[in-house]
């Protein structure tokens, strides 16, 4: 078959900016402007839109408080009062007391995700109500909003323009500044230095959040990780947090990584992995070293599934086959010793240098050497997958209704009782 040479020609799209109908851009805002609690959850279409700018201004102007979910964070920087922080079930405090008592929810390229909405359970206000500024309508009608179908920057700029002197009460703002101040209180407490062995994962992140620069990318996908990462990564540009975490996409954090780096190649970036992710999609650090992509890879070694072990072992189940263990011959169970995995051998063997730390004294130490070499570097260090983040709200994880352990029938009472707070949001 013979393909038309014009089809190799190089041709530039021009996608306009949507814009929604003209009766319903006046009702949301009506409704922003007789709301009393206003609360933004900022998604990925903020970025992807380009309207992190324009979202800041709005915020800075009314006061209304923004969450981010997952795809979102990066909306704001952590530091504007107005930012609460990570929304839904790996959210803040200060995020998931808001969602509870705001009386207007305005989704800016939001999907609704089950995180986002703590399972449907989020919004606890009798009377609340849903604007929803989306390029799609399948999500634009989520939670029977009102719905603006269109593009975000676009829609964002004519509110901003056409609500007037709008601003949320001082007491609502003052309540919000003063969650956004505690909470990175919080995150200084995670990041200090502990210098523990095996590691804490807090501090961990917090030394590599500080250390890269604001124009780095960190990447990551999977397990424990993407939950502490969007709480307490301290967020400085729209394009620096990069987590694929729609169906917790164990494997791709190296590959996405070395696509992250051929597309921005002036930027540090940060690949963090753990052990369970690591095993499902190494390989790619043989085509960063083919491509001379350079990545620096941090790889936390927690024995197995931290993640899933923690959340079996907090519905009362004993987190089966989570840990990376032989067969024990007498028990016949996965409760024999741990395996012995060289990660740091593995990764040398795919071309990649190889630093093994033991403590975030030399965790530091390591980021400084990685960025002097010119391929790809991977930092390798225990953690304790028994000293995590908390967690501060629910999530709907099915339990067993009949159970011979009574830490799963007290963990199916509790999951009835969380139940209660679900809405419809029709």
């Amino acid at each position: 078959f013979d393909f038309p040479s014009a089809l190799f020609q190089k041709k530039v799209w021009h996608v306009g900016r949507t814009m929604p109908d003209a009766s319903l851009l006046e009702k949301a805002i009506n409704q922003i402007r007789n709301s009393k609690k206003p609360l933004i959850v900022s998604g990925g279409g903020t970025i992807y839109s380009g309207a992190t700018e324009v979202l800041k201004e709005f915020v800075n102007r009314t006061g209304i408080p923004v969450t981010e979910t997952f795809a979102g964070k990066g909306s704001l920087k952590y530091d504007n009062p107005k930012n609460l922080g990570a929304a839904g079930v790996t959210g803040t405090p200060g995020a998931i007391e808001m969602a509870k008592e705001t009386d207007l929810v305005i989704g800016i390229g939001t999907r609704y995700s089950d995180f986002t909405t703590i399972s449907k359970s989020a919004f606890q206000h009798p009377n609340v109500k849903f604007i929803n500024i989306n390029i799609t309508e399948f999500d634009s009608f989520k939670h029977g909003a009102l719905p603006l179908v269109g593009d975000a920057k676009a829609i964002l700029e004519i509110i901003n323009t056409k609500l007037g002197d709008f601003k949320v009460t001082d007491d609502y703002r003052k309540k919000v500044e003063q969650f956004n101040t505690s909470w990175d209180d919080y995150v200084s407490e995670m990041y200090a230095e502990k210098n523990i062995i095996p590691a804490f994962q807090g501090e961990v992140i917090g030394a590599i959040n500080t250390f890269s620069d604001a124009d780095d990318i960190m990447i990551c996908a999977a397990g424990s990780l993407p939950g502490d990462l969007h709480k307490l990564w301290r967020t400085r540009n729209p394009k620096g947090f990069h987590l694929e975490y729609g169906y917790s996409c164990m494997g791709y954090e190296i590959a996405g990584g070395l696509g992250a780096k051929m597309a921005r190649p002036e930027s540090e970036v940060y690949v963090l992995v753990g052990d369970g992710s690591y095993l499902m999609m190494a390989q790619e650090i043989v085509t960063s070293v083919q491509e001379k992509q350079k990545l620096t890879i941090v790889l936390l070694n927690n024995d197995g599934y931290a993640s899933i072990g923690g959340l079996s072992a907090s519905l009362g189940s004993e987190g089966f086959g989570t840990y990376y263990r032989y067969r024990s011959e007498e028990t016949n169970q996965l409760d024999g010793g741990l395996l012995p995995i060289d990660y740091a051998a593995n990764a040398a063997s795919m071309g990649a240098y190889v630093i093994k730390t033991t403590n975030v004294t030399e965790l530091k130490a390591a980021l400084e050497k990685a960025k002097t070499i010119d391929h790809t570097t991977l930092i390798y260090i225990e953690v304790d997958r028994k000293k995590g983040i908390p967690g501060f709200a629910w999530w709907e994880v099915a339990v067993a209704e009949i159970s011979e352990k009574e830490a799963v029938n007290e963990s199916f009472k509790t999951y009835q009782e969380n139940k209660k707070n679900q809405k419809h949001y029709l």
